[in-house]
């Protein structure tokens, strides 16, 4: 089985730099390009299925590419972007030292809590369940996986496993870059 992870389009709120979490924010029009873009580049991949995010900037990003591919997409919460809570609008930089260079929220053996931003064990638990799904019931198809930055770590961390130090490391993922990994 072959996994592609590809990240949703662009949207005004990457544009600015802020915490988008759950808040379900559409595409600009750099991100509807960026997603037309990438199909062509996906249509070369032989994709069997298509799962990604119920959120509007990653389904609409699946949506154009399936224009070309044709196949089925399944839209499941267990790929939706980590909750990020009362950070969720802000901009990066503004809460960089409070919650981003802190490194606490993105270490799996660290179980600080921050109010309502979902723990990284529980994205992890939740990201790490559906690839397992994927791996019983796909074992012999190609997947793209439509999702977002946060829950595109949880995916690297259950295809290369987690730091020694316990970081959930980031994947350098740009809006509508892919990654690939094989089971």
């Amino acid at each position: 089985m072959k996994v592609y992870v590809v990240r949703h389009g662009q949207t005004d709120w990457n544009l600015e730099g802020k915490m988008q979490g759950k808040t379900d924010i559409e595409l600009n029009q750099e991100g509807i390009e960026q997603a037309k873009i990438i199909s062509e580049k996906i249509n070369e991949y032989n994709i069997d299925l298509i799962v990604s995010s119920p959120l509007k900037r990653a389904s609409k990003t699946a949506e154009i590419i399936n224009e070309k591919l044709k196949c089925d997409i399944i839209l499941n919460k267990g790929l939706e972007e980590r909750c990020f809570g009362i950070f969720e609008g802000k901009v990066r930089k503004d809460i960089q030292d409070e919650i981003i260079n802190s490194h606490v929220i993105d270490n799996y053996y660290i179980n600080k809590d921050y109010g309502e931003v979902e723990p990284i064990q529980e994205l992890c638990g939740r990201v790490w369940g559906l690839l397992d799904e994927l791996k019983n019931d796909y074992n012999d198809k190609n997947i793209l996986l439509v999702t977002h930055s946060g829950t595109s770590r949880a995916i690297n961390a259950y295809f290369e496993g987690i730091n020694n130090d316990g970081m959930v490391k980031k994947v350098e993922i740009d809006n509508c870059g892919i990654k690939e990994y094989e089971v």
